[in-house]
């Protein structure tokens, strides 16, 4: 079989997909997947956040039954760019949130952030497989979340890198066994950069990942390592072996995307390339395998894997991220909602780089010991919102 060809799918055919989040990094690669082998998938939604003429795009080639853009002002501009088609537009976040519950084999949730919360979660509960790319709904919700994913039978399927790795070496019925997980992290563009280098850094510096294609604000978070800090709670949700028993290596090649140690002394690691269609193939065939374009692996070009542990001093998000964990509460909540306001103000260029976590854990301090843990799902967005306006007065102070 060439290397372009597709394997066959084990699953009927056509199965039904959405794609939450399809104009960002991940839905474009899910998409490029999916038109590898189109008559194997039927299109139920497409979304995007407000990049409209690319919405308009996918929708015109792949034809699901909806199309939605979360800001509502773009609604006419998606209507008229879909008008005599038959795809449905719709626009607004009880929209999306209705679009993400359509009955659905398997659905990717890459909307970034917080924003991605309800409507993952509709996905979750009309049962489908859901590709979760989204970290933020384990972050600040993992507890609500995850008895949702129990109520419905949805199954998770981890798609960031990290968590896919885990996914594919855990042996889940052997927790017990599990010495420890270690999460590897490429250390980003300052990885070897001073603290007067950082405090000087640009967006665009920031955003200039040396492995991975990735979107501004999940660039930003690997330039901080905030990401790792949040994929460290996502896992402590997804593999639940204790927080004490999870580690962070910092692994500049992205060639092992994450290892498992245990008991006997063995460790199993997950290899790849940096190419996220691998993990995205991997959860869109599950429990089978697919055909990717991804360059394939060759360790003796390569020539070395090297490893070292992360500088805390340096890129103190993760001391941050750990103890919000370790805290639990609300304190994840406002970790996510403040470091989310904090890369926006920085992406602005009204926050410097460092800046961002110093406000993250000005905030962390501030507020983390007066909230009490949520209850409920509105609880949880309650405190988001709060956290945001808070963050979002920290910050026009700084740039006043």
């Amino acid at each position: 079989m060439a290397l372009e060809d597709p394997v066959p799918q084990t699953h009927a055919v056509p199965r039904r997909i959405s794609v939450l989040g399809a104009t960002g990094s991940v839905g474009c690669s899910t998409l490029d997947l999916i038109e590898r082998d189109r008559a194997a998938y039927e299109i139920v939604a497409l979304s995007a956040h407000a990049n409209v003429d690319a919405l308009i795009e996918q929708a015109l080639r792949l034809r699901p039954e909806v199309a939605v853009i979360a800001r509502e002002d773009l609604y006419e501009p998606l209507r008229e760019g879909l008008a005599g088609t038959g795809i449905e537009a719709a626009a607004g976040e009880a929209a999306l949130i209705e679009a993400a519950g359509r009955p659905a084999d398997w659905v990717m949730a890459a909307i970034v952030g917080a924003a991605g919360l309800h409507p993952t979660l509709a996905a979750v509960e009309q049962g489908a497989h859901v590709a979760l790319a989204n970290k933020e709904c384990l972050v600040c919700a993992g507890e609500f979340f995850l008895q949702a994913v129990a109520r419905s039978g949805a199954r998770l399927l981890p798609v960031d890198s990290e968590h896919n790795a885990i996914f594919q070496v855990l042996e889940a019925e052997a927790l017990d066994r599990v010495d420890k997980i270690v999460l590897t992290a490429s250390g980003g563009p300052f990885r070897t950069a001073s603290l007067e280098e950082m405090r000087r850094a640009t967006p665009a510096q920031a955003v200039a990942h040396p492995q991975w294609d990735m979107g501004a604000k999940i660039s930003v978070d690997s330039a901080t390592m905030m990401n790792k800090g949040l994929e460290l709670i996502e896992a402590h949700h997804l593999f639940p072996v204790g927080e004490a028993r999870i580690d962070i290596l910092v692994h500049p090649q992205s060639i092992i995307h994450s290892m498992v140690a245990y008991a006997d002394g063995s460790v199993l690691a997950q290899l790849g390339t940096p190419d996220m269609r691998i993990p995205i193939a991997n959860t869109l065939a599950w429990p089978a395998r697919m055909q990717t374009p991804a360059a394939r692996l060759d360790l003796a070009q390569i020539g070395k894997l090297t490893f070292e542990a992360p500088d805390l001093k340096r890129f103190p998000a993760l001391t941050l991220a750990r103890n919000a964990l370790q805290s639990g509460g609300a304190a994840p909540t406002i970790l996510n909602a403040a470091n989310e306001v904090a890369v926006a103000a920085f992406l602005a260029g009204k926050l410097g780089f460092l800046d961002i976590v110093q406000l993250v854990e000005r905030l962390m301090d501030d507020l983390a010991g007066g909230m009490a843990a949520p209850d409920t799902l509105e609880g949880v967005m309650e405190i988001d919102r709060f956290v945001r306006q808070k963050a979002a007065e920290r910050v026009q102070k700084c740039a006043v």
